[in-house]
């Protein structure tokens, strides 16, 4: 049977265009347990890879991993800035003389606000009107769900960057034919932070959570609320498999 945390480091090795690598030699002194990573696409080594085989453990293969994937976020942030400023209007009037310099010197520029960090975690019963406000539904509706599905040991993973921005709910189904299949129910990400990463973040950080829960197998469905839908999940390696039916249940 697979290991759960291997299948964990493959997906997040395959999002971020990386192949990885696990010895299996069981020789003295050789590199059994260890892993390493490669380029998917050229085969060159990236990291965990030594002249005597594979040196890293798993704990630094999901560091490198989560570190490269905020790297990516942040890199985000800036080109969206960069491309509004390039798109803002120059204005048409001459510019002023320079003013002349002042005798005093002045007071050094403060320290810019660091940037924060997107942080993925699992919702909390607090989180309940943010995400009422993010789905557009209301509050006395989204409580009792929310507080069901933490109670089932599934519950939601918010995006959060200075305030909740994201939200994708999943669901764990036993199967006969196909053992245990996860399934994304839905994905939602704020309009104005749209196409910066976020919704990525948010699908890698539940197919590790699914991973880690024995799913060998991951599903999405159709009424996901993103800009063409179909077309993210297929850069995220989902092909389409099928119809979803549905009607309403019958009343007692």
């Amino acid at each position: 049977m697979a290991d759960p945390r291997d299948e964990m480091l493959k997906a997040m090795a395959a999002h971020r265009g990386l192949k990885l690598i696990r010895s299996r030699r069981r020789k003295p002194g050789g590199d059994f347990g260890r892993y390493g990573l490669t380029d998917a696409k050229t085969g060159q080594d990236c990291f965990g890879i030594g002249k005597e085989g594979l040196e890293a453990t798993p704990e630094e293969i999901e560091d490198y991993l989560r570190r490269g994937a905020k790297a990516d976020w942040k890199r985000s942030l800036g080109a969206a800035g960069t491309a509004a400023a390039k798109a803002k209007p120059k204005s048409k009037r001459r510019a002023a003389p320079p003013e002349p310099e002042p005798r005093t010197r002045r007071a050094p520029e403060p320290e810019p606000e660091p940037e924060p960090d997107l942080v993925v975690r699992e919702a909390k019963a607090a989180d309940a009107d943010a995400l009422a406000l993010l789905l557009g539904l209301p509050a006395t509706q989204v409580k009792p769900a929310l507080r069901h599905l933490i109670q089932a040991a599934e519950p939601p993973l918010v995006a959060e960057l200075g305030g909740v921005i994201g939200c994708v709910a999943w669901h764990l189904i036993p199967t006969l034919q196909k053992g245990r299949v996860g399934r994304i129910t839905l994905l939602r990400v704020a309009n104005d932070v749209r196409r910066r990463g976020v919704g990525t973040s948010l699908v890698e950080a539940v197919e590790a959570r699914l991973a880690g829960r024995g799913c060998a197998l991951v599903e999405a469905v159709s009424e996901i609320d993103l800009d063409n839908a179909h077309g993210f999940f297929r850069r995220l390696g989902y092909e389409r498999s099928g119809h979803l039916f549905s009607k309403p249940a019958a009343a007692d």
